[in-house]
C-alpha cells in the first residue's frame, strides 16, 4: 500500500477525472517537487473546478482505493514524459444491447511496476440498462472470472456510484448508458507482461432482458506507454465511486429494523448538506426494499430515509451498508450503527386533503359499491335471512314492517361502522387493515360457523330457539321489542355475510378510505352501509310490498327446508374456509364440538335449563380450540385446470424480462367473488386456454392466510381487498389492472396488451445466443 506522503501525492487526480489532473500535473509537481515530497495534505473538491484553497472536506481513501489512485497518478507522470505508442484495448464485444471492451490507463507494464490500472468499459445501447454490485429486487451484478490471466495476482473490482430505475413496480439500482467498473489490478512478477483474459457475465434489460456472456482479451507488453483516452476515461468514473471512512464526511450514521422486519430506518448526519440525495442500502443477499421517503433536515446536512422491506431473509441479515449519491459529483458509502429506536424524521408530511367535491363523489361510488353487493355471489347466505325477514312481516300493520326494515337497515348500518371503527384502530397501530380480512381468522370462522349451524338446524325443525325465561320476561315488560331485535340481527349478520365479496367501486371506494382520513373512512363506510341496506331501506318506504307475499300455507315448509339447504350450504362452505386458514386438525375438532352442541341443542334427554349452558361452554371450547390447533400451510398445490405458480412478486419482473405476460391472481378460499370469477371466466375458453398458451405465465396468490408479500402487493397497486387481477409484460411493465369482476373480453384484451411487440421478440432471438449464462439466471430466479 503507498504511504502517506504517496497518499497526499495521488490524491491530485480529482473527481473532475485524471485529464484535469494531467494538464496541471507539472504546476503540482513544481509546487511539491518529486513523488512523495509534499508536506500538507491535498484537498479534494466535490466540483469539477477543484483547485488547492478550495472549501471542501480532505480525503482519505480506502486503501484499496489509495492504491488504486496511486497506480493511476504514476501513469499520470509518465504523461510528461514525450513518447510515441499505440493504444491497447480489448476486441469489443458488440451485441444489440452493449458494447464491451477491457481498458488499461498503461499500454505496457513499466520496470517494477506492481500494480496496474484497468476498467471494464460497456457502452449501452439507448434505453438499455445492467446492474449494480446490489441489483435490488430483481437483477444480477456483473461478475468476471480471470482465472485465465497471466501474471495476475488478484484483481481489485470497484462500483461507481449506481442511479435508480423502476419497473414492474420494483426498484432496481444499476447503470444506463455508459458506465467503466475501474480494476485495480495487482501482478505476480511486477514489471513483466500481463496477459488479461476475463469471461464477463451481465445482465442487460431494456423492455425485455438479455443475459450476456463473453469473453475479453487484453495483452500488456513490457514497456514506459501509457492509453491517455483510456486514463481520463477511468478517472473520470473513479471519481464517481462512493467515497469511504473520513472521506465521507459523515459525522454521524444510524440505522434501525422494526421488529417485525417490515421498515428500515436511516439517518445520516454529513458536514456539508445535499441537495437532492438518493439513498442505496445493502442489508444482506436476497434482503429487498421498495422505494424510500427521503427528508432533510438541519439545513440539508441531516439526511433522513425510511424504507419498507419486502423481502427478509434473517439467515443473511448484514449490517446496513448504506451508499448516498448527491448528482453526479457526490457520492459517500457509510455503515451505519444500528439504533434501538427508530429516528425521528425531521419534519412531518401533511397528507393532502380532498375537495369536498372529491368526498361527494367517492360516497356515490360507496353507495353503488354497496347496492351491487347485494347482487354478488355473496347474496347466497344473504338471501335467506332477508327473505324470512319477509315472511315474519306477514299479518303486521305498516308501521310495524317499517320499524322491522328500519331495524334490519340499524344492523346493517351499526355493522359498518362498527368495522369502520375496527378498521382505522388497526390502521392507527400499524396493522394491516382490509375489505373481508376477518375472513383469515379462524376465531371469526368458527364463530360464524356455529351461528349458521344452529340457523340451519332451526330451520329444518330440529329444535326452537327458546330463550331463557327471565330474558324473555324482560323483553315481553320492555314492550315486546324482541321481534325488532331479530330484525336489527339480521341485518347485521347479512352485512357480516357479504364481506367476503367485492364489487365494482367497492375497491375504489375502500382503497379511497383506507388511504384517508377518520371522516373519509366515516363517509365510505356510511354510504357503503346505506347501498347495502337499500333493499331493507326500500321496504321500509313502501311497506305495502309485503303484501305481494302469499298468504301462509304449507309452501311455506318447503320454502323453509329450501333457506335451510342455502343456509346448510353456506355453513359446508365456512367449513372449507375454515380447512383452508386453520388446517384439518382444527376444522374437524370444530365440527366435532358442533356436533355435540347441537345434539344438546335438539336432545329431548337434555333438561331445557342445561341446554344454554352447555351450548354456550361447547361453543367457547370451539372457538378457543381453532387457533389453538391451527397448523401451518402447506405447500402450495396448484393442481387444476390452469398451470398456476405461486406468486412472488420479484419472479413477475423476472419473467417479464424474458418476454413473458405474467397474469397474477390475487385470491382466497374466503372469496367468493373470487370463485365466481374462476369458474365462470378463467376456467372457461377462451382465457383458460390462453392462460396455459406459451409465452403466457399464470400466477396465483393465494391470501386465504395472512400473508405480508401478498398485503404489501396489494398496497402498492392501492387496494385494500380481493379480488385483485394485473397482467403484467414486455409491453405493460407496470401491470394492466383488471376490475373486480372479470369479463372475457377484458382479459384477452389485457394479455394480448401485454405481449411483447416484434422488435423485442428479434432482439431476444439474436442476442440469447449463450445459455450457459442463461442457466445461472434460471437458477437465480427460481
Amino acid at each position: 500500500m503507498p504511504d502517506k506522503p504517496a497518499a497526499n501525492f495521488v490524491d491530485k487526480v480529482t473527481r473532475a477525472g485524471a485529464a484535469q489532473w494531467m494538464s496541471s500535473g507539472r504546476a503540482y509537481l513544481q509546487r511539491c517537487g518529486p513523488v512523495g515530497l509534499c508536506k500538507r495534505p491535498i484537498r479534494l473538491c466535490c466540483h469539477s473546478s477543484s483547485k488547492p484553497g478550495d472549501s471542501a472536506m480532505t480525503i482519505w481513501r480506502s486503501p484499496i482505493r489509495l492504491a488504486f489512485c496511486g497506480t493511476l497518478a504514476a501513469a499520470m507522470f509518465w504523461l510528461l514524459i514525450p513518447f510515441a505508442a499505440t493504444a491497447e484495448v480489448s476486441v469489443a464485444h458488440k451485441v444489440t444491447a452493449v458494447e464491451a471492451r477491457l481498458i488499461s490507463a498503461e499500454d505496457a507494464v513499466s520496470a517494477e511496476a506492481q500494480t496496474l490500472s484497468a476498467g471494464l468499459d460497456l457502452n449501452l445501447a439507448d434505453g438499455w440498462k445492467t446492474y449494480w454490485r446490489s441489483p435490488g429486487e430483481v437483477g444480477i451484478p456483473p461478475q468476471i472470472d480471470w482465472s485465465g490471466s497471466t501474471n495476475v495476482a488478484g484483481v481489485d473490482f470497484l462500483w461507481p456510484a449506481p442511479e435508480r430505475f423502476t419497473a414492474f413496480g420494483i426498484e432496481n439500482f444499476g447503470y444506463h448508458d455508459e458506465v467503466v467498473f475501474p480494476l485495480q489490478i495487482t501482478l505476480k512478477d511486477p514489471g513483466e507482461p500481463v496477459e488479461l483474459r476475463a469471461n464477463v457475465k451481465l445482465l442487460t434489460c431494456s423492455a425485455v432482458c438479455v443475459p450476456q456472456d463473453f469473453d475479453l482479451a487484453l495483452s500488456l507488453p513490457q514497456g514506459n506507454s501509457i492509453d491517455q483516452v483510456s486514463a481520463n476515461r477511468i478517472g473520470a468514473f473513479l471519481a464517481r465511486v462512493p467515497a469511504e471512512g473520513g472521506a465521507a464526511g459523515v459525522t454521524a450514521a444510524t440505522s434501525h429494523i422494526n421488529d417485525d422486519f417490515t421498515g428500515l430506518t436511516i439517518e445520516i448526519a454529513a458536514t456539508t448538506a445535499f441537495k437532492t440525495p438518493d439513498v442505496f442500502p445493502e442489508i444482506g443477499d436476497g434482503n429487498t426494499l421498495g422505494k424510500p421517503d427521503i427528508r432533510l433536515g438541519a439545513s440539508g446536512r441531516t439526511l433522513w430515509a425510511e424504507f419498507p422491506i419486502l423481502a427478509y431473509m434473517a439467515d443473511t441479515d448484514a449490517p446496513p451498508r448504506v451508499t448516498v449519491t448527491d448528482g453526479p459529483d457526490h457520492a459517500l458509502t457509510v455503515t451505519p450503527d444500528r439504533a434501538t429506536t427508530a429516528p425521528t424524521p425531521p419534519f412531518s408530511i401533511d397528507r393532502v386533503v380532498p375537495g369536498i367535491d372529491q368526498v361527494i363523489w367517492i360516497a356515490i361510488i360507496a353507495f353503488l359499491g354497496g347496492l351491487i353487493l347485494n347482487a354478488m355471489p355473496c347474496v347466497l347466505p344473504v338471501l335467506s335471512i332477508k327473505l324470512s325477514s319477509a315472511l315474519k312481516s306477514e299479518g303486521r300493520g305498516n308501521a310495524q314492517v317499517r320499524a322491522g326494515f328500519l331495524a334490519a337497515a340499524a344492523g346493517v348500518m351499526v355493522f359498518m361502522w362498527a368495522l369502520a371503527a375496527v378498521l382505522f384502530a388497526l390502521q392507527k397501530i400499524g396493522v394491516a387493515v382490509g375489505w373481508g380480512l376477518q375472513f383469515q381468522s379462524p376465531t371469526f370462522l368458527v364463530l360464524m360457523l356455529l351461528i349458521l349451524g344452529l340457523f340451519t338446524a332451526n330451520l329444518f325443525g330440529l329444535f326452537e330457539f327458546s330463550l331463557p325465561a327471565a330474558l324473555t320476561t324482560r323483553l315481553m315488560k320492555a314492550g315486546g321489542t324482541a321481534g325488532y331485535g331479530a330484525d336489527f340481527a339480521t341485518g347485521f349478520f347479512g352485512a357480516v355475510m357479504a364481506t367476503p365479496c367485492s364489487a365494482p367501486f367497492l375497491g375504489t371506494a375502500i382503497a379511497f378510505a383506507l388511504a384517508g382520513r377518520v371522516i373519509d373512512i366515516a363517509v365510505v363506510f356510511t354510504f357503503l352501509g346505506l347501498g347495502l341496506a337499500s333493499p331493507y331501506l326500500l321496504v321500509a318506504i313502501v311497506p305495502n310490498v309485503v303484501r305481494f307475499v302469499p298468504k301462509p300455507g304449507r309452501w311455506m315448509i318447503a320454502l323453509k327446508a329450501g333457506l335451510g339447504i342455502l343456509l346448510m350450504g353456506t355453513a359446508a362452505w365456512l367449513f372449507y374456509v375454515l380447512l383452508g386458514v386453520a388446517g384439518s386438525r382444527a376444522a374437524l375438532t370444530v365440527a366435532s364440538l358442533g356436533a355435540v352442541m347441537l345434539f344438546i341443542a335438539a336432545s329431548p334427554w337434555v333438561p331445557r335449563s342445561l341446554r344454554w349452558p352447555f351450548g354456550l361452554a361447547l361453543a367457547a371450547l370451539a372457538v378457543a380450540a381453532a387457533p389453538f390447533l391451527a397448523t401451518p400451510a402447506p405447500p402450495d398445490a396448484q393442481a387444476g385446470k390452469i398451470a398456476w405458480v405461486t406468486f412472488d412478486r420479484g419472479d413477475i419482473a423476472r419473467r417479464v424480462s424474458r418476454g413473458e405476460v405474467v397474469f397474477v391472481d390475487v385470491t382466497a378460499d374466503w372469496c367468493l367473488t373470487c370463485k365466481a370469477n374462476k369458474a365462470l371466466v378463467l376456467e372457461r375458453d377462451p382465457v383458460l386456454s390462453a392462460l396455459n398458451s406459451s409465452g403466457v405465465t399464470p400466477m396465483l396468490a393465494d391470501w386465504t392466510r395472512p400473508d405480508d408479500a401478498i398485503t404489501r402487493f396489494l398496497e402498492t397497486n392501492n387496494r385494500y381487498g380481493i379480488p385483485f387481477n394485473a397482467v403484467y409484460g414486455p409491453s405493460a411493465p407496470e401491470g394492466i389492472i383488471l376490475s373486480e369482476i372479470l369479463s372475457t373480453q377484458d382479459v384477452l384484451a389485457a394479455l394480448h396488451a401485454a405481449r411483447p411487440g416484434a422488435a423485442q421478440a428479434t432482439l431476444i432471438e439474436d442476442d440469447v445466443k449463450v445459455s450457459r449464462f442463461g442457466n445461472t439466471l434460471e437458477q437465480s430466479a427460481d
